[in-house]
């Protein structure tokens, strides 16, 4: 077997181990309260908004926490135990996604995700999906108890979760009221206030978040360690959230899983901050009279400004550039803390189709 073909056999058997522990979560967080006489029903809800929507994306951010952990722990570390541990604190990261991506569908008024009906949109869910988000986010600190409770690092990670949700919170904050549904005002959308957005609303939980965690449970606090992974990992997080942007419009969505709104929602996407530095007066005008618009020819005149002023382009140019980068403060940064773990990382969004 090639070496290639050996690293997807080992990167497909860490993820069917990582899916199967799935149930034992689902068992963690149900099995004691589904038949109490005051809140089974409750509870019952709870299994059902675990099972739609934890389940089902790639799980990059779950597997990164087990493969940073696996690289970063020391022989002592690798006990079944531990491990199991490494495992739960995926899962609390994927439900914590979770959490986040049932509350931005609502926000968004998103259709799909991950292939199905968001949740809010399902038969007889609609706005309660609110108090299910809330359901998810403190399923992520039950199972924080119940698997690191007793560890040395668990303080850590409890800070480290709370920090997260704060910081993503503001991101999504930040996208809001640069881009109201109902009022588009292309002047707000600057390169500045895209890279915050960027960084607080996507790159804290997808990237730095999985590492950290990993770093704490193997007893690595020092600040420095994790300000030179936090270099790396934003970086790469704002690599990530310009390919969701490029794919949003240009994806397949039989690949991505969803349909793009960007352009329907008015959001500070990259592309129409892109855009913006490329037109002429007039294209200005035509982007100013369709941007967050809802009517389907609409938005099909801003995908074909779009082409006439070379996204496609621009965005390869800048995948390439920003691919250099990364490899360059990995590099500079990773001094201490094996390369691997974040080469893995790159590797895996590199020209990535969904």
């Amino acid at each position: 077997m090639s070496a290639d073909g050996a690293k997807r056999t080992a990167a497909e058997r860490e993820r069917e181990e990582f899916v199967g522990f799935f149930p034992q979560i689902v068992r963690d967080l149900t099995e004691d309260g589904i038949g109490h006489p005051e809140v089974g029903d409750a509870v019952a809800r709870l299994k059902e908004v675990l099972q739609y929507n934890a389940p089902g994306g790639k799980c990059n951010r779950g597997l990164t926490v087990v493969a940073a952990y696996r690289e970063l722990s020391g022989p002592g570390q690798k006990d079944a135990e531990s491990l199991r541990c490494a495992l739960a604190v995926g899962w609390c990261i994927e439900l914590f996604q979770a959490f986040f991506l049932v509350a931005d569908d609502i926000m968004d008024q998103s259709l799909t995700r991950r292939g199905q009906l968001c949740w809010y949109k399902k038969e007889g869910v609609g706005l309660d999906a609110i108090n299910d988000s809330f359901l998810l986010e403190s399923s992520v600190y039950r199972v924080l108890k119940k698997y690191c409770g007793q560890r040395p690092y668990y303080v850590h990670l409890l800070e480290l979760f709370l920090q997260t949700a704060y910081q993503t919170e503001l991101g999504q904050m930040l996208d809001l009221i640069t881009a109201p549904v109902s009022k588009v005002d292309l002047s707000h959308f600057s390169e500045e206030r895209y890279k915050a957005i960027v960084k607080y609303k996507t790159a804290f939980y997808s990237f730095y978040l999985p590492v950290a965690a990993a770093m704490y449970m193997v007893g690595i606090d020092s600040k420095e360690e994790h300000e030179n992974a936090k270099a790396i990992l934003l970086e790469m997080g704002e690599y990530f959230q310009i390919q969701d942007d490029y794919l949003d419009c240009f994806g397949d969505p039989a690949l991505t899983g969803k349909v793009g709104t960007d352009i329907q929602d008015n959001k500070c996407s990259w592309l129409v901050v892109q855009c913006l530095q490329r037109v002429t007066p007039e294209q200005r005008q035509l982007l100013e009279d369709n941007y967050g618009r809802k009517e389907p020819e609409k938005v099909a005149k801003v995908k074909e400004l779009y082409e006439a002023v070379g996204m496609r382009a621009a965005f390869q140019q800048y995948e390439e550039s920003s691919y250099r980068r990364l490899q360059e403060l990995i590099e500079k940064h990773s001094n201490r803390l094996p390369k691997e773990i974040f080469l893995g990382l790159a590797q895996k969004i590199y020209k990535r189709q969904k």
